[in-house]
C-alpha cells in the first residue's frame, strides 16, 4: 500500500449534462506565463464600397485588438486589412479570432457586432450559397424566401439561434454561440435545397419549449418533433398531339419566290421608279383612309343613342291599359286643395 492515501472518488448522481451546455473556463495569462516565439499574421482585402467605414471604424478595432495585444494595420492602397502578433500576446488563439474580426468587417457586418467574435463563447461562420444553384432566378427566390417579408424569417431565426445573421450577395454571414452556428448553417443549406425555413424554425421552438422540462432531458425528442414529407403532387400532362408523317418525296421543296419574282408576277418590276412610288403612296392614303374611318367609328359610338323599345315589346297588360288625363287633373287638385286648408287645434 502506498503511504499517500487514495482520493475518494465522486459519484455521480444526477445525469450528465449536455456539451452544449457546459460553460467554456475563462482563459486568462496566468494559464499561459510563456510568451509566443513567433510572430503570426492574416491579412484580408475588403471591397472599395466599404472603404468609408472600415476608415471610421478603424480607430475603434485598434483600441479593442490592443487590449488583446495584437497590432492591426490598414492599407488603403491595397485594400488590405492585416493583423500580426506582438511580443506581449499571451492567448495562442487570439489572433484566430482576429482574422474572424477582420472578415466580418470586409463582408459588411457591423463592428459592434463583429467583435463579438473575441469572446471565448462566441463564434462565426461564413456560408457560401453561391454555388448551391446554377440558375440565377431560383437563387435570387430563395435567398429572399430566407430573408422572409420585411426580414420577419431571418429575424426569428436570430432569436431562436441567438445569433446575428447577415444574407448579402454570395454569403451568409453568422456570429453566435457555437451550437446556434450548427443550426444556422443546416437552415441555410437546407433553403437553398428548396426546403422552406419555416419548418426549421417549427423544429427550433418546439425543442425550446421541451428543454423547459427536466423530465425529458435525456430522452429523444424525435416523437415530439413535427417530421415534413414532401408531396410530390402529378401534374397532369397534356397529351402530346401526334404528327401526322409526310409522305416521302425525293425532291426537296419548291424555292420561295423572291422579291423580283413577286414584282415580275405582279408587273410592277417594269414600271419605273415615279409610277412605283405613287402606287406605295396611293397603297399607304387607302390604308389611312380606312384606319380613319375605323377611329371616328369608336369616337362617335358613345354619342349614338340606344334603341327605345317600342311599345309592341312591352307587356299585353301594360299596352292595352289607357291613361285618363281628366281623373289625375282631379286627384292633383284634391291633394292641393288638403294642403292649403288650414288645420284647426280642438284642445
Amino acid at each position: 500500500m502506498s503511504d499517500v492515501e487514495d482520493e475518494p472518488q465522486q459519484k455521480i448522481t444526477g445525469p450528465l449534462e449536455n456539451a452544449w451546455d457546459m460553460k467554456v473556463p475563462e482563459f486568462r495569462p496566468e494559464d499561459n506565463p510563456h510568451r509566443l516565439l513567433e510572430e503570426s499574421s492574416f491579412a484580408t482585402l475588403f471591397p472599395k464600397y466599404r472603404e468609408q467605414y472600415v476608415r471610421e471604424c478603424w480607430p475603434l478595432v485598434q483600441k479593442v485588438l490592443a487590449g488583446h495585444f495584437i497590432k492591426a494595420e490598414l492599407d488603403l492602397v491595397e485594400g488590405t486589412m492585416t493583423v500580426r502578433t506582438t511580443r506581449q500576446t499571451w492567448d495562442p488563439y487570439i489572433i484566430i479570432k482576429a482574422r474572424d474580426l477582420i472578415k466580418l468587417i470586409a463582408r459588411s457586418v457591423p463592428f459592434e457586432q463583429a467583435q463579438r467574435v473575441l469572446e471565448d463563447d462566441v463564434a462565426c461562420d461564413i456560408i457560401k450559397i453561391g454555388n448551391s444553384i446554377k440558375n440565377k432566378e431560383q437563387f435570387v427566390k430563395r435567398r429572399q424566401r430566407l430573408i422572409g417579408p420585411n426580414g420577419c424569417t431571418l429575424k426569428s431565426i436570430e432569436l431562436l439561434t441567438k445569433c446575428y445573421i447577415l444574407v448579402q450577395g454570395n454569403t451568409v454571414a453568422a456570429v453566435g454561440p457555437y451550437r446556434g452556428l450548427t443550426d444556422v448553417r443546416k437552415i441555410v443549406q437546407d433553403t437553398m435545397y428548396n426546403l422552406h425555413p419555416v419548418y426549421a424554425i417549427k423544429q427550433l421552438m418546439i425543442k425550446r419549449e421541451i428543454a423547459k422540462d427536466p423530465k425529458l432531458k435525456n430522452e429523444s425528442w424525435e416523437r415530439f418533433l413535427p417530421k415534413f414529407q414532401k408531396k410530390n403532387v402529378s401534374k397532369r400532362k397534356e397529351p402530346k398531339k401526334k404528327r401526322n408523317k409526310k409522305e416521302y418525296t425525293p425532291f426537296p421543296p419548291p424555292q420561295p419566290e423572291s422579291k423580283i419574282d413577286k414584282q415580275l408576277a405582279s408587273g410592277e418590276y417594269f414600271l419605273k421608279d415615279e409610277e412605283r412610288m405613287a402606287k406605295k403612296r396611293k397603297e399607304k392614303d387607302e390604308k389611312q383612309i380606312e384606319a380613319r374611318k375605323v377611329r371616328e367609328e369608336k369616337r362617335q359610338k358613345p354619342f349614338i343613342p340606344p334603341q327605345e323599345p317600342s311599345t309592341s315589346t312591352l307587356p299585353k297588360n301594360v299596352a292595352e291599359t289607357k291613361v285618363d288625363v281628366n281623373i289625375i287633373k282631379k286627384k292633383v287638385k284634391l291633394a292641393q286643395k288638403k294642403k292649403n286648408k288650414p288645420q284647426t287645434d280642438y284642445r
